[in-house]
This record gives structure tokens, sequence and C-alpha cells, in this order.
């Protein structure tokens, strides 16, 4: 049987496993929810992942050191990760849900290996934006998600600009995320879809627009 880790997020106490879209308006308020979050995950023998945009890389240390992480002790220990959206979800130079499906799920599987007792990861979805080939996939992946995360003791939260996204694209992130965080509070989400249920519909969506585009 899995171990439920708890965990603070937005202050609830919650538990793990966890997929989480969180909707923010500022930096400042993202990193309100973020960082005390990430630092307990620290504290309790977690490995915390974050994938950031590359220009936003010393700020985000600089404000992990600022809430009185270690970074330099734990990014040299591994527990702690920061990597970019460039070596994560566009590493090759575009996205694919099979791909970056499997980096998660091998993450998952490494960090128990290594002795964690739980993993908490937090992703900037800013890359979205580009219009990189393979973006089409992100809801797809963001759906099967849900397929993998039961399987593993961890907590993953999906950041996005709320101001930068289409009303389409929100209404997409909520179908495939079973929690939502808006205005700086954690919420079960009413709009959620299992994918058994939501993946077919997005295929025939898919058809559809092929079928238009010919």
């Amino acid at each position: 049987m899995k171990i439920r880790q708890p965990l603070t997020l937005c202050g609830e106490q919650l538990s793990a496993p966890m997929h989480i879209c969180g909707f923010f308006d500022s930096e400042d308020e993202r990193y309100d929810v973020i960082l005390p979050y990430l630092k307990e995950g620290l504290e309790n023998n977690e490995e915390v992942l974050n994938i950031l945009e590359s220009t936003s890389y010393t700020d985000h240390c600089q404000r992990l050191s600022d809430a009185g992480i270690s970074v330099e002790e734990k990014l040299a220990n591994k527990q702690l990760k920061v990597l970019s959206a460039d070596e994560t979800y566009l590493k090759g130079g575009s996205f694919a849900a099979d791909k970056m499906y499997d980096m998660v799920q091998e993450a998952l599987i490494n960090a128990k290996v290594a002795g964690y007792d739980s993993i908490r990861a937090c992703g900037d979805m800013t890359w979205a934006l580009k219009n990189v080939p393979g973006t089409d996939e992100l809801i797809e992946y963001e759906a099967r998600l849900n397929m993998l995360t039961p399987q593993h003791s961890c907590s993953l939260i999906c950041m996005y600009d709320i101001n930068r996204f289409s009303g389409r694209a929100i209404a997409d992130v909520l179908a495939t995320h079973p929690y939502v965080i808006l205005n700086g509070k954690i919420h079960q989400n009413p709009h959620y879809i299992e994918p058994m249920e939501f993946l077919p519909t997005l295929l025939k969506r898919r058809k559809r627009s092929l079928q238009a585009e010919n």
C-alpha cells in the first residue's frame, strides 16, 4: 500500500498523491504559494523538482534562498532539482506527450529508489505559449498524468499565468486536474473529468480539427 504523505499547501493539510493546476496572476502570488510547500518538502525528506524558464533560474534560486532554503547544499545532494523547460518539456526542440510522461514516470521511480519518501514538483507552463511543435499534445499529457500520479507518493503543481492563457486553454486545464489553486486557495476541482472519459473526447476534437484543416 502506498504511503500517503502529509503536505501543507495554501495553508491546508492535504495528502499525496495530488495533481494540481495553479492559476496565478503575478510572480509574487505564485511564490507565496509554492515557497512554503517546497521548503516543507525538503524538510520532510522529499525530492523537490522545479521546472521553469531558463531566464528565471537566478531569481528562482534567490527566492528559495530568501525563504531559508540551503539552495547550494540541496542542489549538490540532488534533493533539489531546478531544471529548465528546454531540457524537460521542450527537450529536442519540441513537446511530445509520450516523451514527457515517460520523463515524469522515470523521475518518480528514481526518487523512490534514491530513498525519498515522496516527490514534490512544480512546473511553469509558460513554454506552452511559444507554439513549438507538439504543443497541441499538452492537454493529452495533463490528462494522462492522472493515470500515473495515483501510483506514486507525489504532488505535482502545473503553474499557469491566468492572464496569458486563453479561456479555452484554461477550461481544458481545469478538466485535467483534480485540484485547482485560485486566488491563493486550493480547492477540489468540480470541473475535473476522469482521463478515461476525457481522452476519447479530446481525440474526437483533434480529428474534427484535422478535418477542418483539410
